[in-house]
């Protein structure tokens, strides 16, 4: 049964991220300048409970002026660094368990 659920909630995932329906944990830093988009969820509160690991990787990583914004949205990247004018993207894939795969 729990296969199941696994299964229909990725697919329920998927759809709400292709409509832009879908929960994203939004984190900009200040040091290094970044902008850090994780997801997709498909509540707020799985988006909400899942970003308390990612800030706590990010302060394992020395990222300063941490802030964070869970919204609906459908980013076209993932990872964009402003300090080095790069636009990181990664495959995107539902985050099950507060990870990204990757």
């Amino acid at each position: 049964m729990k296969t199941i659920w696994h299964n229909l909630k990725e697919v329920l995932i998927n759809t709400f991220d292709y409509l832009g329906l879908a929960w994203w944990v939004e984190i900009v830093t200040q040091n290094p300048r970044c902008t850090y988009y994780f997801g997709p969820f498909l509540s707020c509160s799985d988006a909400k409970l899942s970003s308390t690991g990612y800030i706590e990787d990010l302060e394992v990583e020395g990222a300063q002026g941490i802030a964070v914004n869970v919204k609906r949205c459908k980013p076209n990247t993932l990872t964009i660094a402003d300090d080095l004018g790069e636009k990181i993207d990664r495959k995107v894939q539902p985050a099950f368990g507060g990870q990204i795969l990757s």
